[in-house]
């Protein structure tokens, strides 16, 4: 009887110790899984953090930490334009900041050379408050900043809406137009509160069938130091058609700082390199690279970097 049960007896161990081994390993995966998840939420509540896309994952209108994911609406500047954009699929809004001319102080909403706007920012900013999309002022001078800045101070109490502020703080690549003051910039905008994302980018230009260089050593390297000490996130506003020449430049610049991403942009002219941009897709971490381009390139680009995969 006894010789019957002993190999019935040791399956019975084996298969045991099997199961227990099964049901270990998944406790570990689970354990770990959820370290990893608290171990990025605290990350992203740590001081200096960009937390937009955590903002629209908790609101349920993105998932994973891809950055390409986020859609933007441009131009805002009017009260037409922002009744679309409020009404439409976007996460961000973006908005040049002007003042009135006529000799008034009151910033308004208009891309320079313009001086007159159907809506003030003050409006501006009471429509945007009853929804949940996030904001990108754009500032091309620094007699707009200061005056804006007061009345944007209830927004930035809130502590998750993203809030971008922008400004091309250096002369890039082919820029031509004159950047707004960096030292005077930053001394105002350092005092915001600190979830705030700093938006600081080069002036470019960029010509078709030309010679159109790169973002040079030279330039990332001075952008690190007018950055490196800051303790806001900071993107970096980049042109899409002068990425394949700085890869180097630009991956060396994102590992100074975890604060760091880019926010890849485009002129309504430029040639875009989808077969470039996708080692950007490939070699950058997606969370931090943003991707404000127009809906068919972002769709054209996503093909690339499936093929490529």
């Amino acid at each position: 009887m006894f010789s019957y049960w002993k190999p019935w007896r040791r399956r019975f161990i084996s298969v045991f110790y099997y199961l227990l081994g099964i049901a270990l390993v998944l406790i570990v995966c689970v354990v770990l899984s959820a370290l990893q998840k608290l171990d990025g939420d605290r990350t992203e509540d740590m001081p200096g953090t960009d937390g937009t896309l955590r903002y629209f994952r908790e609101l349920g209108l993105l998932t994973g930490s891809d950055a390409a994911q986020l859609q933007w609406w441009h131009g805002v500047n009017s009260r037409r334009a922002l009744a679309q954009a409020l009404s439409g699929p976007c996460h961000m809004i973006e908005a040049d900041v002007n003042l009135r001319g006529h000799g008034l102080e009151e910033p308004i909403m208009a891309h320079p050379p313009d001086t007159d706007s159907d809506i003030t920012l003050k409006d501006w900013l009471d429509e945007v408050k009853t929804s949940n999309k996030g904001i990108k002022l754009d500032f091309k001078s620094l007699e707009a900043v200061s005056p804006s800045l007061v009345l944007l101070e209830d927004m930035l109490a809130e502590p998750r809406r993203p809030v971008w502020i922008n400004a091309d703080i250096l002369s890039g690549p082919g820029g031509t137009a004159r950047p707004v003051d960096s030292q005077a910039f930053l001394s105002i905008v350092t005092a915001l509160p600190v979830q705030t994302v700093l938006s600081l980018g080069w002036t470019t230009g960029w010509a078709a069938g030309g010679q159109n260089p790169g973002y040079s050593w030279d330039m990332v390297r001075l952008m690190e130091e007018k950055c490196g000490r800051l303790h806001h996130p900071v993107t970096f506003p980049v042109r899409a058609a002068l990425l394949p020449q700085s890869f180097a430049q630009l991956s060396w610049l994102l590992q100074q700082s975890e604060r760091y991403s880019l926010t890849v942009w485009t002129g309504r002219q430029d040639e875009v390199p989808l077969q470039d941009l996708k080692l950007y897709r490939k070699q950058l971490d997606g969370s931090r690279m943003y991707l404000d381009l127009p809906d068919s390139l972002k769709a054209e680009l996503s093909v690339v970097s499936l093929e490529a995969e």
